[in-house]
């Protein structure tokens, strides 16, 4: 009986145990399909998360910035390969971690209780960064202060990206590769560079730190240099292989441009006017060249300039295009203009000769005068000599309405058509009712306040025999479309009767360019102030070259000159001259002027 008992007893017991270790097993596996149901159904995203945190991967494909060239395809504005450096907080904390319990546990230290211990494993940690000499020179190498350096690697462990400098030189990148620092990483991008640096900075303009167009070309075209960057993402297995392509976005490549910009005449150009600015202590000056058969912009310079590679003097003054923006009154530079108004109604002939006796007359309760009583003129001596008398009896028998019409078919009070950044249509209201003193006033250039530019397009519309272009800054197959505003024999007369201002007798007669017949026009304006003009001047050298087959419209405006010298032959005229003879010979322009010509004139200067 007593080992029945015991074998019952036996079998329940290994009964019992059977049973616990089924439910235990049941409870294993039913808790297993709950989680795997919870994972899969309930929260399925965390594991997909999770699976793509470490198999999931996404490679940009970058495009460099599209280039800019000249119209001669000479690069103006280049991406050049960079490296920044960067810190990653979270990688930083942890190897210097690792590396304090791997020096404790050398030690013989206990390293599982020190890390436990997280006030005392902050304190090594601390200690360790401080005795490391390589962050010293980390911070050397950037230029950097140490505790600017300390706020970024030490700030907010859980960030995985700061920048500690961007565009460094190849050698500081290798260098600081070379200190192996746990958490410091390299990234190559790119830098944009300008050869021409100032000479073409107004036109160019410049980009961000971060590629992006800030003014100029640079920012007109911002979004055709910049393309677009690629994409592909793949999923990796253990061994960090490709295993399968889950999207992949091609590159959109940028465009280049290419720009109306004659990088020699540009060059020329900008010399020549930055030494008239110097010379004379001017406060600016512009200058711009143009292909009056197509409308091209050749060249466009300022003075004060600035250098697009390196911004830390580039005050906002400096960074102005003052060709497009800044406005001032033209003064004579526009007297042909009202010669033209009075030749295209017909109030007057080529030979006409217009009394401007007693060399003043007053016109509703102001004043038009002359330095001097002329007497009696021809068309030609009232350019020659800049009369205000002789523009202003000419447009007084023009009807207004036709005078200011002609002003606003030339292009003033519009802007040019470069469509550039910051370019101002001027000041000028033809819809407004004019008294006789303001057509007066407007024919020997007051009563409108216009731009450099808008001032060579003026001229290039001479220049091409009456057709007015818009300019353009891209360089074009074609010439771009004009539209007649005047007629040919009228504008050749007075392109005539401009080649005086050289002679002597004119206003520019020690302005010498060899071998080429140009007319031109000088000018000097008062600038204005509150409540009338002040004691400073803007002076003027247009004109148009060569004259017996016009190519060029060239302007060359100097601001508020010192000293004594303040006309406009003096500041600007040895400037106009040497653009004007550079830029036809660079264009191998023949001279037109032939030797008698020649001959008289230099016996005229001497």
């Amino acid at each position: 009986m007593r080992n029945v008992q015991r074998k019952k007893i036996k079998s329940n017991f290994h009964r019992g145990r059977f049973i616990i270790v089924c439910f235990c097993i049941s409870a294993v596996f039913i808790g297993l399909a709950a989680r795997a149901a919870y994972i899969q159904i309930i929260k399925p995203d965390l594991a997909i998360n999770e699976s793509n945190k470490r198999t999931l991967r996404v490679k940009k494909l970058h495009v460099q910035r599209g280039m800019i060239f000249d119209r001669s395809g000479k690069e103006l504005a280049v991406s050049v390969p960079v490296v920044s450096v960067y810190v990653d907080p979270k990688a930083l904390n942890e190897g210097l971690v690792a590396k304090v319990l791997k020096q404790a546990k050398k030690q013989g230290e206990n390293a599982k209780l020190l890390a436990k211990n997280e006030l005392l494993l902050a304190k090594r940690v601390k200690e360790h960064y401080q005795q490391d000499i390589r962050w010293q020179e980390l911070a050397d190498v950037l230029r950097v202060k140490q505790n600017k350096i300390d706020r970024r690697l030490v700030g907010d462990p859980t960030k995985r990206f700061i920048y500690l400098q961007r565009q460094i030189t190849p050698a500081v990148a290798d260098y600081i590769k070379r200190l192996k620092l746990p958490g410091i990483y390299l990234i190559d991008e790119s830098k944009r560079y300008y050869p021409a640096g100032e000479v073409t900075a107004h036109v160019l303009g410049f980009t961000d730190i971060d590629g992006k167009g800030i003014e100029g070309m640079e920012k007109l075209f911002n979004k055709a240099l910049t393309g677009t960057d690629g994409r592909r993402t793949y999923r990796k297995d253990a061994q960090g292989r490709e295993v399968e392509i889950l999207d992949e976005r091609e590159r959109v490549e940028p465009e280049s441009i290419n720009l109306s910009i004659d990088q020699r005449i540009q060059a020329i150009a900008y010399k020549a006017l930055k030494s008239a600015v110097l010379s004379y202590k001017a406060t600016s000056g512009s200058a711009m060249v143009v292909d009056v058969k197509t409308g091209e912009i050749l060249a466009m310079v300022n003075s004060p300039s600035f250098n697009p590679n390196n911004l830390s003097n580039a005050m906002p003054h400096k960074r102005r295009n003052r060709a497009i923006t800044d406005l001032f009154e033209p003064g004579s530079t526009v007297k042909p203009l009202a010669i033209l108004a009075g030749l295209e109604y017909g109030t007057i002939n080529d030979n006409e000769i217009v009394n401007t006796s007693p060399g003043y007359m007053r016109m509703g309760g102001s004043m038009v005068r002359d330095p001097r009583n002329n007497g009696k003129m021809t068309l030609r001596q009232i350019i020659q000599k800049s009369s205000n008398m002789g523009v202003a009896k000419i447009t007084k028998e023009v009807p207004k309405d036709f005078v200011v019409g002609l002003y606003e078919k030339v292009g003033f009070g519009e802007d040019t058509g470069t469509n550039m950044i910051g370019e101002t249509s001027g000041l000028f209201t033809p819809r407004r009712r004019w008294s006789d003193f303001e057509i007066a006033t407007l024919s020997f250039g007051y009563a409108l306040a216009i731009s450099t530019a808008q001032l060579a397009r003026f001229y290039a519309t001479l220049g091409s025999g009456g057709i007015s272009r818009p300019l353009t800054i891209l360089k074009q197959d074609e010439p771009m479309h004009g539209e007649r505003i005047m007629a040919q024999k009228n504008v050749h007369a007075v392109l005539e009767m401009m080649e005086s201002v050289f002679e002597k007798g004119g206003t520019a007669p020690n302005v010498k360019l060899d071998g080429y017949r140009v007319a031109a026009k000088t000018g000097t304006s008062k600038k204005a102030i509150a409540g009338g003009y002040g004691d400073e001047y803007v002076n003027y050298f247009a004109g148009v070259g060569p004259v017996s087959d016009p190519r060029l419209s060239i302007v060359v405006m100097v601001n508020e000159p010192s000293g004594d010298e303040y006309y406009g032959a003096t500041t600007t005229g040895p400037a106009f001259s040497e653009i004007m003879s550079g830029a036809l010979r660079i264009l191998n322009v023949a001279p037109d002027l032939n030797t008698v010509a020649m001959t008289k004139i230099g016996a005229d200067h001497g």
